[in-house]
């Protein structure tokens, strides 16, 4: 371990590996933050490509501190470490994509979740960024805009890493550590136990975070799997996910994602099961489809205030204030929760097909 000690008000928590390419853009861009005492602390979890050995020659030069350590590999390990490294009041976990256009984004969002303190002193409080995407191809695109725009919501499973986390590490020790068991989702389950005891503020900046693993795995089929793990993983299907390791491909090793031998393994896997846990199975996804049923009327309002050229979050939430008054209501029952599943039966099997 690389340690350099300093008294800071930030502590920058990112965890690597195989980033090296990368390290000299996230220097850079922390370098630009004006107004703030921050110090960057990288997990290296088990880097092949130089990764430590760059960030130490970028921290003989960065004008700020600079602690490497090298840990066991897992995203929510990586990030239970950095925070037991960092010394800073405040800690931001932040992925090494990402990105701030504006050089106040760290003293901006630190005075605002320290007004939020002051207003409400016992409140567990944090706070995640207005997500951006930062694209190779230029042209607009719906798909992502309508994530950017999910990103602004306060719902759950709406919070993921590429937005950051920022609180102060009092109310990380309270909520905290990160789930370990299922590192892709660390940083969701951590937001939404926020959500659950405290309140997980939309900051006032944008961070700009790489598409990269939507352009190079493809965005529909990335997006399906997630659908897939949050699914399982609110019902604790354990199966599932003794094989998600060999099919959840870290960001350096990712190709192309095919989805049909996901989709295939998921069906045996599926059958394997007794008809009593196969029952379950279904109704616990037909539930889940029905209570995330509400982003088709969000998408609605996504679609307006792209076509209106309209920044992400911008305009009124006409159609899910509908569904949320109404269609919510007239849904959230058994039919509801089984026409759900039955259509996510017919999307499998067409998808193994």
């Amino acid at each position: 371990m690389t340690r350099l000690l300093h008294h800071t008000e930030l502590s920058v928590i990112v965890p690597v590996r195989n980033e090296a390419a990368g390290l000299a853009g996230l220097f850079r861009n922390l370098a630009d933050q004006q107004e703030v005492e921050l110090e960057l602390v990288l997990c290296d979890g088990g880097s092949t490509d130089g990764t430590a050995e760059q960030a130490r020659q970028l921290a003989q030069s960065a004008p700020f501190p600079v602690t490497i350590v090298e840990t066991e590999p897992g995203r929510g390990n990586q990030l239970n470490t950095g925070a037991a490294t960092a010394t800073a009041t405040w800690l931001l976990f932040l992925h090494a994509d990402s990105h701030f256009p504006d050089p106040l984004s760290f003293r901006r969002s630190l005075d605002y979740l320290a007004a939020a303190r002051d207003a409400a002193p016992n409140a567990l409080l944090a706070g995640r960024f207005a997500l951006r995407f930062r694209r190779q191809e230029t042209a607009p695109s719906f798909a992502y805009h309508y994530y950017e725009c999910k990103a602004r919501l306060d719902r759950p499973e709406c919070s993921h890493g590429d937005q950051g986390l920022l609180m102060e590490r009092k109310t990380f020790a309270a909520i905290g550590p990160f789930l370990t068991t299922l590192p892709m989702l660390a940083e969701t389950r951590l937001a939404d136990t926020i959500r659950q005891r405290g309140k997980l503020l939309l900051l006032p900046a944008e961070i700009a975070t790489s598409a990269r693993r939507f352009e190079t795995e493809g965005l529909a089929a990335r997006q399906a799997l997630n659908a897939i793990i949050m699914n399982f993983a609110a019902q604790g299907w354990e199966p599932f996910f003794r094989e998600l390791p060999s099919l959840y491909r870290h960001q350096d090793e990712a190709g192309k994602l095919q989805l049909r031998p996901i989709l295939k393994r998921l069906g045996e896997s599926i059958r394997d099961l007794t008809p009593r846990e196969r029952q379950a199975l279904w109704q616990g996804t037909g539930r889940y489809i029905r209570d995330n049923a509400w982003q088709l009327a969000f998408a609605l309002d996504a679609l307006r205030s792209f076509h209106g050229n309209l920044p992400p979050g911008a305009g009124t939430t006409t159609c899910l204030d509908v569904y949320d008054r109404h269609l919510d209501r007239i849904t959230d029952n058994a039919a509801g929760r089984w026409l759900a599943a039955l259509l996510a039966r017919i999307w499998l099997r067409r998808g193994t097909d």
